[in-house]
């Protein structure tokens, strides 16, 4: 069963969701959401690709801080004096930031330093390579702590698997985890979409979740 695999991986309960996995490459994230209130800045961001962890970790955050989350495309038309006020603020995706927002953004970074509050930046892209026009929120972005997530290695790959496969109830062998880890695209979504995959091929063929079986889904995707 899944639940006989052990990885040298940190759990954390990410406040009533889905265990968080802890390994090498999202351990410094871990440590600053961890931290708050202490963190370094009254600003603080995390920056990596997609299925890193970003969203997972501001998530966690929230819970524990109360924060509203705010899209960058909402930004323009904010009351920022209101969100301010929340004392906690989550800003997803920034990379997503329209031109438009900008001087919105710059307002909402200054108020937040102001009043003391907290505002949480996630972004596919460090904050330093965003192509931003506004000169002085270049300057201030510039000055944000930041921590970046790299991908999934080996080995938390493997404990994401076994986690999604757990929470099906699918009993899946050692085998099937490691030929899964060592072909799939190295993020959560591609962990996700292979094992809602691989469910729906054994209810409806009536088949075990094998290695031929899982070779031939990615074989379907062109992945080998």
């Amino acid at each position: 069963m899944a639940r006989q695999l052990v990885f040298e991986l940190g759990h954390r309960p990410a406040s009533g969701r889905e265990d968080f996995l802890v390994a090498p490459s999202n351990e410094p994230a871990v440590a600053l959401i961890d931290a708050w209130p202490d963190w370094p800045d009254r600003i603080v961001a995390l920056s990596g690709p997609s299925g890193s962890g970003k969203t997972h970790l501001a998530e966690v955050w929230r819970m524990a801080s109360k924060a509203v989350t705010l899209a960058p495309a909402d930004l323009a038309n904010a009351d920022i004096p209101g969100l301010v006020a929340r004392r906690a603020i989550i800003l997803e995706d920034l990379a997503a930031l329209p031109p438009q927002a900008e001087r919105a953004l710059f307002h909402l970074v200054n108020l937040v330093r102001a009043e003391e509050a907290h505002l949480l930046i996630t972004s596919r892209e460090p904050l330093a390579r965003l192509p931003l026009a506004l000169p002085d929120l270049t300057s201030r972005l510039k000055s944000v702590p930041q921590v970046e997530l790299g991908p999934p290695d080996d080995a938390l790959l493997a404990g994401i698997l076994v986690k999604l496969f757990d929470d099906r109830q699918l009993r899946v062998t050692p085998a099937v985890i490691a030929y899964l880890a060592s072909r799939i695209e190295r993020s959560v979504a591609a962990a996700r979409a292979i094992v809602e995959e691989l469910d729906r091929a054994s209810l409806s063929g009536k088949r075990a979740i094998t290695v031929p079986l899982a070779a031939e889904l990615l074989g379907r995707q062109g992945e080998i």
